[in-house]
């Protein structure tokens, strides 16, 4: 097809529409002096975000990822902090997201290693090498991934493994472990183009990953092999439960959750069908650990799901585009409190299946389902847990539309039985996707 150029006779004519339309006039004054989102938010429509709901789960205090991605390991330790806090009847209790982070980061380095040595005799500009590049360890991550590092390295307490500077400021760390990784990237690839020996390059990669240890070390300290775990519970009776490691603290705590648990999504696109099982390519942190698997499910098949475990009293993780539609100081998601169409003049509709295949929406932040407020039976509005501390919506609870929660909400991760029927499904082998797919961006 051949290229239009713009002409001087439709530069003149688009210019006397925009001079002749009154809307046009009112929303260049409304948008001198505030952002867009300001301009397009309907008042009316956000009267309708009540925090009531018909199902609204007791939770403790929202945690804080301060200036942090590591928005999935806030929530899905606040999932497990739920179940040990209602058995030691505390009021307030947190795991150390700090302790999950230290070994994600270490984990995910060596990963970045395995995934540098398989693609070594690409090209730098294959856009897989380039993605891995470009990805390298940030603070992203998804709840197969979470799941991962728990087994292996187990959970702590927040008070027996706190937060340093760095673990809640982590842009310049991770810029300096990225730098360090691309210059080892470089080395090793380097290595394989000159033939070096397999045994020559797993030296060169333990001497990259005791530096990155090191480093990792003195950003966070080094983590707990032992500790006592010290509580007092909602009747102001002390307690210490002496000699735990991290692993034999969640194997009391934590159990067979997380093997009981499955990643189920709702991603409508053609490559995606329902009812199948699906993995992303080099998308992981642990080597040798279970890989990231979503089970692809219908928007109600996985509302009933996430409904049935919140009626059983407990909270679910959840994952979700929530740079759409969003007022932070009130603490709402919905898409009916903004009218950007009217305020703009564009057309800026957008199916679910297109805004994830031409690379609008996909998920970048996770919190947790604490509570649904159901009319005859369907969901209204939603209650949500988040980890930007107390200082918008309610006490750092916010709440979203069940219309933003149809196009906006991606993945949750159930328990089995809650799946019924469906859990069956999850043992199937995964179809792989591409390392882009928007259904692994929240690790990135």
């Amino acid at each position: 097809m051949q290229k239009t150029p713009i002409t001087a006779e439709q530069l003149q004519a688009w210019s006397e529409n925009y001079q002749s339309s009154q809307a046009r006039q009112i929303a260049t004054l409304a948008l001198a002096k505030q952002d867009v989102n300001d301009a397009a938010y309907v008042s009316k429509a956000s009267f309708a975000m009540r925090h009531k709901f018909s199902i609204d789960l007791p939770t403790l205090p929202v945690t804080n990822q301060q200036k942090s991605g590591r928005c999935w390991l806030f929530a899905a330790a606040n999932v497990l902090r739920e179940r040990i806090a209602k058995r030691l009847n505390l009021a307030s209790f947190e795991l150390s997201q700090s302790y999950l982070a230290f070994w994600d980061k270490f984990e995910r380095a060596n990963y970045f290693l395995e995934s540098i040595l398989e693609t070594a005799s690409l090209p730098t500009d294959d856009r897989t090498v380039s993605f891995v590049l470009q990805t390298g360890v940030h603070d992203g991550g998804q709840w197969d991934m979470f799941a991962n590092i728990v087994r292996k390295y187990g959970i702590v307490p927040k008070d027996v493994y706190d937060e340093t500077y760095q673990s809640a400021n982590t842009r310049n760390m991770n810029h300096m472990l990225n730098r360090n990784l691309k210059a080892c990237a470089a080395r090793l690839r380097r290595m394989v183009a000159n033939g070096a020996t397999e045994q020559a390059i797993q030296l060169e990669k333990a001497d990259m990953l005791d530096k990155v240890y090191g480093f990792l070390c003195s950003c966070y300290t080094e983590p707990p092999k032992t500790f006592d775990f010290e509580y007092v519970d909602k009747d102001k009776q002390y307690h210490i439960e002496k000699g735990y490691t991290p692993l034999t603290f969640c194997e009391k705590y934590v159990g067979s959750l997380l093997d009981d648990t499955v990643s189920v999504i709702h991603a409508p696109t053609k490559d995606k069908p329902y009812h199948k099982t699906f993995t992303i390519k080099m998308l992981g942190n642990v080597v040798g650990g279970k890989p990231v698997k979503h089970l692809n499910l219908t928007m109600d098949e996985l509302k009933a799901a996430i409904i049935r475990q919140m009626q059983a009293g407990k909270v679910v993780w959840f994952g979700s585009d929530v740079g759409k539609f969003g007022n932070r100081d009130a603490g709402i998601w919905d898409d009916q409190c903004f009218n950007p169409e009217l305020l703009t003049g564009l057309d800026l509709t957008l199916s679910k299946e297109d805004a994830l295949d031409y690379g609008f929406a996909a998920m970048n932040h996770a919190m947790v389902l604490t509570g649904v407020n159901l009319e005859d039976g369907k969901p209204t509005r939603w209650r949500i847990e988040n980890s930007w501390g107390g200082e918008h919506g309610d006490k750092g609870y916010y709440i979203c539309s069940d219309s933003w929660f149809d196009e906006y909400v991606f993945q949750a991760a159930i328990e089995k039985e809650y799946l019924g029927d469906l859990a069956e499904l999850a043992n199937q082998e995964p179809i792989e996707l591409n390392p882009w797919d928007p259904m692994g961006t929240l690790a990135e």
